[in-house]
Formats: C-alpha cells, structure tokens, sequence
C-alpha cells in the first residue's frame, strides 16, 4: 500500500455519491507497501479502505474482488468490498480502477508470539478451505513464469555469485514443478502475500484476537502450500538473521493442521515450496529496489533480506510438518 495517486476529499466525494456509505468525514493516504494507492476513509457510517489500482487492470480485478466478497461472505475475516448503488463493486477514479471495502480491526502485530501464529495457522486454512467452491480461477500472476521472466532482468545487477544461485534456484523451481510431488499437491485460492503487515489484531498483546487478513491483491490460485510457507517465511523467523523459530513454526503449523490435515505430497515438498516462497519475494524486492516505479510514499524493501533466508532454505533442513 502507497500513494502513487493523490485522490482529494472533492474526488472522495463525487465517489462516495454513488454508494450508500454516507458523507466523507476524513481522507488519509496509507503510505506503506508498493502496488497500490490506498486511502483510510472515514464516512459518517463506518471506516473504510479506498484501493486505486495501479498495475492490476480492469480485467484481472473481478478475481480479487469477488474473492473477498467470496471470503467474507462465508465468515473469512477480509475486506469486504462495498458496492455501489448499481451493484458494482468495482469504480473508476483518475481513469484507473478502484474500489471501497471494509476497514477491519486492529493493526499489525510486528514482534508475534505463538498465540498470534496459531491464530494465523487457524484462519488461513479456514480461508483455503472456504475458497474452495470460488469459481474463478487466476494464476498467482508473480509464480513460475514470472520468476523464470524476472530473474535475467535483475541479475545483472548482481554479484557474479549471487547472480548464478538466483539462476540455480530458479532452474531447481522448474524441474521440482514437473514432479509428480508438485502435482499431487492441493491448490485453490491462495493469498500468497500473507505477511506480518497484512494481518491485523485486536485485543491485547497477552490476549490477541485476530481482526482480518488484508491487501488480496497478490492473491491467485497456488499450492496452499506455498501460502502456508509464505507465512512461515515471514511470522515464523528471527527476523535479523533469517532462521525459522521452532516455537512459532511449530505453533503455526500445527494450527492450521488442525483445520486442514496436510498430505504426503505436501511434507515431501516442504523444503522446495520454503525455497520457491523465499525466491518470489527475493525477486520482487530485486525488481522494486533496481527498477523502481515513482510513488509520493514509497520504500523498497531490502531484497537481501530474503537472499539471506533463500541461501538458509537451500543449506538447512526445515522444521517438519504436522
């Protein structure tokens, strides 16, 4: 989430004339994150997020959207998009997409406990498992392909060494994706992004109640196991040096069993889904950090953050699961 467009409290306005969300009472740009424009918005009857599309094109937005109507229409903590007095859900600010959904409880939990990571384990197979009658069906957009497409454009900007393991790791990716292992393995809607910063909690610190996962639109249809370990990568670390802490690991894993009992295929496959999880974001940092786009709010990320937990992923075993 950033402000690459600025949108004013007279733009809020002639935008909320077409939803029965009452009269603007406040307008503040959300300045983390690196895709979208974002805005909290306060009307006389609630709080909301206003979302301007800034890569994700008209076509491609129905899956997002419907998704998280999907989600939260069978009890899924999410955004839910509000529609308009048409019935559409999706509107158009600034000639570029946009919409309005719900603003949920809580903030970020940044320094988590198992008790938070159980919560998350919980609720994110409760959200596989929910979105496994949505019918739309969209390739997560930043998987296989578009590592093998992204890695040339980065790598000269590598180390010579560094360059050749990004090279290594992508080419282990495309053979382990034409095993039997990484057939078998369960897939449907999948968040794909589920990061620290895109969970909220309410509560307290000793008594956390989870407010909602946000910000869908890395979402696509995955491996659940590459969401599980998209998590693990992010909530389950020391966050300095990259290791994975048994006791969240295991608070979280177990969790989410609990909800949704992993198969075979899917331990076998662990340790190569925790290394494809640590190379997308590797890769997305390496694009965003070399070729960055304008943005009034805008940080890179650090991509060696997650060179450092790839090379780990590639030299340790990982904790096993349930």
């Amino acid at each position: 989430m950033a402000v690459f467009t600025p949108v004013t409290e007279t733009d809020a306005q002639a935008l909320l004339a077409h939803y029965a969300l009452g009269e603007l009472r406040a307008l503040r740009g959300i300045p983390s994150g690196i895709e979208n424009t974002n805005y909290f918005l306060t009307t006389s009857q609630g709080e909301y997020v206003l979302t301007l599309f800034e890569r994700l094109t008209r076509e491609q937005l129905p899956f997002y959207i419907d998704l998280m109507t999907h989600l939260a229409e069978h009890g899924i903590p999410v955004p839910h998009p509000q529609a308009a007095h048409d019935g559409r859900r999706l509107a158009e600010l600034h000639g570029k997409p946009c919409t309005i959904a719900t603003r949920l409880p809580g903030k970020c939990e940044m320094a988590p406990e198992p008790v938070h990571c159980e919560q998350v384990g919980r609720t994110l197979a409760r959200l596989h498992l929910a979105g496994q009658d949505f019918p739309l069906r969209q390739p997560n957009l930043l998987g296989l392909p578009w590592w093998q497409q992204t890695a040339p454009v980065v790598s000269p900007y590598l180390a010579s060494d560094t360059a050749a393991m990004l090279a290594d790791e992508v080419a282990f990716q495309t053979v382990f994706a034409r095993t039997d292992t990484y057939r078998a393995l369960p897939q449907g809607p999948a968040h794909c992004d589920l990061f620290r910063d895109n969970v909220l909690f309410a509560g307290t610190r000793q008594a956390p109640e989870l407010g909602g996962f946000i910000d869908f639109y890395f979402a696509g249809c995955d491996h659940w196991l590459f969401d599980l370990a998209v998590c693990v990568n992010d909530w389950c670390i020391d966050h300095a040096q990259g290791v994975i802490r048994p006791e969240l690991a295991g608070a979280l894993l177990a969790a989410y069993a609990q909800v949704r009992p992993l198969n075979d295929a899917e331990r076998e496959a662990w340790s190569a889904m925790l290394r494809a999880a640590a190379l997308r974001f590797w890769l997305s940092r390496l694009r965003d950090f070399h070729l960055p786009r304008p943005a009034q709010t805008l940080t890179p990320h650090d991509p060696t953050h997650f060179e450092r937990i790839l090379r780990l992923r590639r030299g340790h075993a990982p904790i096993a699961l349930p």
